[in-house]
């Protein structure tokens, strides 16, 4: 088992950069191993599935190191990223396509942002850290892997299911503001910023950069649409 240290993460540094260098280059291999029918695409949709789905066990066991720091906030997977990796193992099994959908949308324009500005204070080789970057980086393979691997296209008309992902958004949004609320977390950091740098910082006070995240999140999933219209060149 890795030593718990407390060691601190550092964005933007050597340590973050190669983390995420080393994580889009398994991505890479997830999605060529996808592409060949057979063998190597069963074993990259299993792995997939399999940690998409077990990551929230590995996040518990990491965060059973540190007692002292566990909360209501990582000890009930509401953060978006953590119903991502749900929604992620499910659409992988099921191929079910609101599930990939929102896969997409949320995995490449929400966990992608998870990478590069983590709300993360401990530093590899601390297990919260492998159980936060094993998480993100494999609900961002399954965004990739269901149009790079999969081919998989948006339904004509094609800003129909962009406006579904948003939709089913904004009713994420209503019950974290309410389980914040009530429970005083801060899930999906609608009741405050987060204590690490991110794109939040730029965004304004608090509620109003909830106001600019909306907007960002619209103009985001508009934008990743673009690739995934059907007749776009790029399907295996």
């Amino acid at each position: 088992m890795p030593e718990v240290t407390d060691e601190r993460f550092i964005p933007f540094s050597l340590q973050h950069g190669l983390i995420a260098l080393g994580g889009f280059i398994a991505i890479a291999i997830c999605v060529v191993a996808g592409r060949r029918r057979g063998t190597p695409e069963r074993v990259a949709r299993a792995l997939l599935t399999f940690i998409t789905l077990g990551s929230y066990a590995v996040s518990q066991w990491a965060w059973s190191q540190v007692p002292s720091e566990v909360s209501l906030d990582n000890l009930v997977p509401f953060h978006l990223c953590d119903i991502a990796s749900f929604i992620a193992g499910f659409a992988l099994i099921t191929r079910r396509r609101t599930l990939i959908l929102l896969t997409y949308f949320w995995g490449l324009a929400g966990t992608l942002q998870g990478i590069a500005t983590p709300a993360l204070d401990f530093a590899p080789p601390h297990p919260v850290a492998i159980a936060f970057f094993l998480q993100h980086f494999s609900v961002i393979a399954a965004a990739v892997y269901f149009p790079a691997a999969e081919g998989w296209r948006l339904a004509e008309p094609w800003w129909h299911e962009p406006l579904k992902a948003f939709a089913w958004l904004n009713v994420y949004v209503v019950f974290a503001v309410l389980a914040n609320g009530l429970l005083g977390t801060n899930f999906g950091f609608l009741a405050a910023k987060p204590t690490t740098p991110s794109l939040l910082d730029h965004l304004g006070p608090h509620p109003y950069y909830i106001i600019w995240l909306e907007i960002i999140a619209l103009v985001l999933f508009a934008l990743l649409s673009l690739p995934v219209r059907k007749g776009h060149r790029g399907s295996p």
